[in-house]
């Protein structure tokens, strides 16, 4: 159940065969966002368990869940760009049925990140997850 927008990042993923250049692919995704407006930069909004720095601003609008994020590494911010294009527009219930880890693990990135970039990818998920639990 992907989004066109995500559908675009494994039609990538499968294009690019070398992991420097996916890993470069993912980190231009993160360049390519708007940051995070400092005053949303705040206890509220940063997720923990992430090695680095991570806020999620989520906004739920006519039902359906959006959110912003950044992170002070440009790998995280990249992994948030991409889970903006898996969760943006979905509907709180469609939210609660994505499953991320076979989603994500289309694009390989199960296998290729350190075990703390995977908890701290486990961790927005959950805070993702939890956000349109809450909200539903």
């Amino acid at each position: 159940m992907a989004s066109a927008a995500f559908e675009e990042i494994v039609e990538d993923f499968e294009f690019l065969e070398d992991w420097e250049d996916r890993y470069r692919h993912v980190i231009d995704q993160g360049k390519e966002m708007t940051p995070l407006d400092d005053a949303l930069k705040v206890p509220a909004t940063k997720v923990e368990g992430c090695a680095s720095q991570v806020w999620l601003h989520p906004v739920i609008e006519d039902g359906r869940f959006h959110f912003d994020g950044d992170s002070d590494a440009m790998i995280v911010r990249g992994l948030i760009s991409v889970l903006r294009s898996l969760y943006n527009g979905l509907t709180l219930a469609e939210v609660l049925t994505v499953d991320a880890k076979a989603e994500l693990g289309r694009l390989g990135l199960n296998d290729h990140l350190s075990a703390q970039r995977s908890n701290g990818l486990r961790a927005m998920i959950e805070r993702i997850r939890e956000t349109a639990a809450a909200a539903s």
